[in-house]
Parts: C-alpha cells; sequence; structure tokens
C-alpha cells in the first residue's frame, strides 16, 4: 500500500525480494488522505487467498500500519467471513486498537462489501439452479 517514494531508500526492492523467493503486490495508495481504488482491493484479496490457499502467510503493511493496510486487511475479512465492513474493523481493533479507518476507506469497504454479498447471492442462485 505505499507509495515508491516512501520505501526508495529503507526497503528491499521487489527485485531483491523475488531473489529471495519473496513475491510483492505493490498497490500504492497516497498516505494519510488515499483511498484504496476497489480494483485494488479486490487484487489484494485476490493475492492473500491466493498463499492462503497454499498454506502460507501474506505480509500486509503501509508506512504506519493504520489506516491503509488495515483497510486492505478488514476487504479480507469481509471476503473470507462475509462480515460487515464494521465487523471487519472491529476485530482489527481488537488486535491492533491503534487503527484509523478514514471515512472514504469505510465507504470503499462498505463498496466491497456490496460486491461481495452480490456475488455471494449470484454464486448460491447458480447453484440452486443446478440441481
Amino acid at each position: 500500500m505505499n507509495e515508491e517514494y516512501e520505501t526508495r531508500f529503507l526497503c528491499n526492492s521487489a527485485k531483491e525480494w523475488r531473489k529471495i523467493g519473496v513475491e510483492q503486490l505493490r498497490l500504492s495508495t497516497i498516505d494519510m488522505t488515499g483511498i484504496p481504488t476497489l480494483a485494488n482491493l479486490q487484487k489484494g484479496v485476490q493475492f492473500a487467498l491466493k498463499y492462503h490457499s497454499l498454506g502460507q502467510s501474506v505480509y500486509v503493511h503501509c508506512k504506519a500500519g493504520r489506516s491503509r493496510s488495515a483497510t486492505m486487511v478488514a476487504a479480507y475479512l469481509i471476503q473470507v467471513y462475509n462480515w460487515s465492513p464494521e465487523e471487519a474493523v472491529g476485530a482489527i481493533t481488537k488486535i491492533r486498537s491503534h487503527i484509523y479507518i478514514r471515512p472514504g476507506q469505510l465507504e470503499i469497504l462498505k463498496e466491497f462489501h456490496k460486491e461481495v454479498t452480490a456475488g455471494a447471492a449470484k454464486n448460491a442462485t447458480y447453484h440452486t439452479s443446478q440441481r
């Protein structure tokens, strides 16, 4: 979720991570005021689901670990557990009490939730009609 300028001198590059077997997905979102796009939330969740299915972990981070990364983790929880955005944020807050989901980030999580629940309803209808 970091911007290129936030990691240019302090972190390994994607190429350096790849050399040691770590795949990196960079989904840039401006710090403090940025709201991840719906497309980036989907990409991030699919990336995490891919590695979860392989029995591996995914490390989600931004510079402070308060807003951008918490928004992505909330989207993952919404997808996996079909939680509301408020339930997902509440679960994260119990573990990391200093997170801060800004109003715009909560709105994009609500959009993501609508998409997830619409997809689940569509799948349920498809499976029911196949019987």
